[in-house]
């Protein structure tokens, strides 16, 4: 792994540990629906990423 696609999986790791809080969180407490799916659909496409990235 290159240094560039270690860099992006660090990006990736902080942005996951900040989000899956804020999904737990909005499942407990489902004020808006839409916020629900767009934290789901953003840590699926960042999980995506980051296993493409390990398996280079």
């Amino acid at each position: 792994m290159d240094k560039k696609a270690k860099k992006r999986l660090d990006v990736i790791n902080k942005k996951l540990q900040t989000l899956r809080p804020r999904l737990a969180g909005s499942k407990e407490q489902a004020d808006d629906p839409q916020e629900l799916a767009d934290l789901e659909n953003e840590i699926a496409k960042l999980e995506a990423e980051a296993a493409e990235l390990r398996k280079k």
